[in-house]
């Protein structure tokens, strides 16, 4: 079916990292208005089965099958890692393997690929309408993104977030940034991740943001009581966080 047909871009030279390729799903649209964008790291869990590690997340048949019951979703980019560099091009914090590289990963983004997919594909440009997100790494990277460049990536959604990297270094330099506006942030962990620790730590960082005056409609978290650091976990969970973030949208 023609609404399941992705776009390979790429590869793409990105200054200081490997080439690139980049997926791409449009779902089907009913309204000539532009569409929101998620960019997504680790592309290639985003789709099918074949390119990821241990499974795909199928999200082209996700947010198709939600854009059939007319809920509000978005373009889907999927931005491919760098195989044995993704540690440290997610991070944006040194790491026991070299300096994080996230910024400026996220230059190129900001600066090439976000206007790009906007001209190629017609998606809004509103930070509103503009998510990041991933897991694992991808989920640190993407709250790191929102907080970092807000006024390109308004949503953010963080999957079972690496938040031991750079013994925790996350959580003091959100608090030294400013709030950004607009902001929805989607977070999660499992209940079976690292013995329970990650779960615990993630549950500190939704109430510290809590503290900072996010409230249901800014921050949703979830607790997943069965929840495994996986691709198959995370694609469960995926339909709620898309649902959160992009629909009902609210006018600033």
């Amino acid at each position: 079916m023609s609404e399941h047909i992705l776009h390979h871009l790429g590869p793409f030279d990105v200054p200081g990292f490997s080439p690139r390729h980049v997926r791409v799903y449009v779902p089907p649209r009913r309204s000539h208005a532009a569409p929101p964008v998620l960019y997504l790291f680790d592309g290639q869990n985003i789709f099918h089965d074949e390119p990821s590690f241990a499974g795909g997340w199928h999200l082209h048949t996700t947010v198709a099958r939600m854009a059939s019951r007319g809920e509000r979703v978005p373009i889907v980019v999927g931005i491919d890692h760098g195989g044995e560099a993704r540690i440290g091009e997610l991070s944006p914090f040194p790491t026991r393997m070299g300096h994080g590289r996230l910024e400026g990963f996220l230059e190129w983004m900001v600066r090439d690929l976000v206007p790009r997919i906007g001209h190629a594909f017609g998606a809004s440009s509103d930070p509103a309408d503009t998510g990041i997100g991933g897991s694992s790494m991808g989920g640190l990277a993407a709250l790191y993104a929102h907080f970092r460049h807000p006024y390109r990536f308004g949503r953010a959604m963080s999957m079972s977030p690496s938040l031991q990297i750079g013994r925790g270094a996350l959580f003091d330099w959100i608090e030294s940034q400013p709030r950004p506006h607009p902001s929805r942030i989607y977070l999660d962990a499992g209940a079976l991740e690292v013995g329970g620790h990650l779960l615990r730590a993630t549950g500190s960082l939704a109430q510290r943001l809590a503290e900072r005056g996010y409230d249901g409609q800014s921050l949703k978290f979830v607790a997943a009581k069965r929840g495994a650091h996986n691709e198959k976990a995370w694609r469960r969970r995926a339909p709620g966080a898309i649902r959160f973030l992009f629909g009902n949208r609210r006018k600033r």
